[in-house]
């Protein structure tokens, strides 16, 4: 018999929490194993009770979900951690993934595919809520834009232009052209079934390009190979998919 996945609820709202560990408890293979109000205590826990995923409120007193999960995913233990928020507008989405997260989810996500996201996230897989892929464009374009902006302020006055600065994103050059393709659709939201059908090959082959991804570009799960993608240049920010 496999061992129950393990779960940590971190948020500030108490009721919510006690409504999340009802849920989490009452659902065969998963197991609440602690409960945090802050996010250091979220650390603390994390650190104590090793649980298999962390469902991380994002805006906590003190250290918030973000630092949280900074910490939680810096240290080699495995915990991965699943942001959840009120608000589809958040603007500390992008700022997770990048801290390390696996996946975010609104907190108004019916019960069965939070359940599921938690099983997804366990099993080592990246999630996005729907439309997320399409938001972490959106603020991803913004950030570009500033930058682009940043860099342009900086040129003129040191007389070097934006091109002569080395690009910050992941290096793509070690990409065959098969796993740029793998690449390209996992960055406009499409699963494991939807690229095997658009590029005519098994799921199984599919499963395949995206574990080189991951080992290529140093990436945790889908959810950072989204970023990878976008940060490296070769998907356009200047027209995020429909």
């Amino acid at each position: 018999m496999n061992e129950p996945i393990r779960v940590l609820l971190a948020d500030d709202q108490e009721l919510l929490r006690g409504s999340l560990r009802l849920l989490v408890d009452s659902t065969p293979g998963l197991v609440a194993v602690g409960e945090a109000g802050t996010g250091a205590r979220a650390v603390e826990l994390a650190r104590a009770e090793r649980p298999d995923v962390v469902l991380m409120d994002v805006r906590m007193p003190g250290m918030d979900g973000i630092e949280a999960t900074r910490r939680i995913c810096g240290e080699p233990s495995g915990v991965k951690v699943l942001i959840l928020t009120t608000f589809d507008l958040d603007e500390y989405v992008y700022a997770g993934l990048r801290a390390g997260a696996s996946g975010f989810l609104l907190k108004n996500t019916p019960p069965a595919d939070l359940l599921t996201a938690i099983r997804v996230i366990a099993a080592g897989e990246g999630l996005l809520a729907p439309s997320v892929t399409r938001r972490l464009i959106a603020q991803f374009t913004q950030l570009t834009q500033f930058a682009q902006l940043t860099q342009f302020a900086q040129s003129t006055q040191s007389a070097r232009t934006a091109a002569d600065r080395p690009r910050s994103g992941p290096s793509l050059d070690g990409l065959t052209a098969r796993e740029r393709e793998v690449l390209t659709l996992v960055a406009r939201g499409l699963s494991n079934l939807e690229i095997a059908a658009s590029l005519h090959v098994s799921t199984a082959t599919v499963k395949t390009h995206i574990g080189h991804l991951l080992a290529k570009l140093g990436a945790r799960d889908r959810a950072q190979l989204v970023i990878a993608a976008y940060e490296g240049g070769l998907v356009s920010t200047s027209r995020p998919p429909s």
